[in-house]
């Protein structure tokens, strides 16, 4: 083992942005644009695009370049499993909740995890997507002697709406 290299990564370490093959550029930019709000930073024609939140160069990337027309793939092949867009509060959480019920997206849950409350969800093309918020740190659930003690529980929707800014 290598003893110069440090045990942990950088606690300010961030997943930057992700980068999803999509079948039909206009239906995903109708999804992350049109229904979650993500900009329209930069477009490529029919074989890309780039969408932010807050002015920032990219958070998600779409792009045709290998699955132009392609079919998602099939249950039970890796890949990725959701990708997840963490909201800064429960108001602008409940924010995304409207915009998919006004979309009629449809949910595949919405779970109560103690440190976060998530919402869960397909893209046109199937990837798995993640709406959450973290709650304040302080209020993590821990066990008797102090360790992170998550859950999954019913995240009760009709409670998340009533949250206004």
């Amino acid at each position: 083992m290598n003893t110069s290299i440090t045990a942990a990564i950088h606690p300010q370490t961030a997943i930057g942005h992700v980068h999803l093959r999509v079948a039909d550029l206009d239906r995903a930019l109708a999804f992350y644009n049109g229904v979650l709000g993500f900009e329209l930073t930069q477009r490529f024609g029919n074989a890309a695009a780039f969408l932010s939140a807050g002015g920032y160069h990219h958070h998600i990337g779409l792009n045709t370049w290998e699955s132009l027309g392609g079919q998602p793939p099939a249950p039970g092949t890796t890949g990725l499993y959701h990708l997840a867009v963490l909201y800064p509060t429960r108001a602008a959480l409940a924010d995304a909740l409207r915009r998919l019920i006004a979309a009629n997206s449809p949910l595949d849950g919405a779970s109560d995890h103690g440190v976060s409350e998530a919402l869960y969800l397909h893209d046109p093309d199937l990837n798995g997507v993640e709406l959450y918020w973290d709650r304040p740190r302080d209020q993590w659930p821990t066990d008797t002697s102090g360790n992170l003690a998550m859950y999954t529980r019913p995240l009760n929707l009709q409670s998340l709406l009533a949250t206004t800014p």
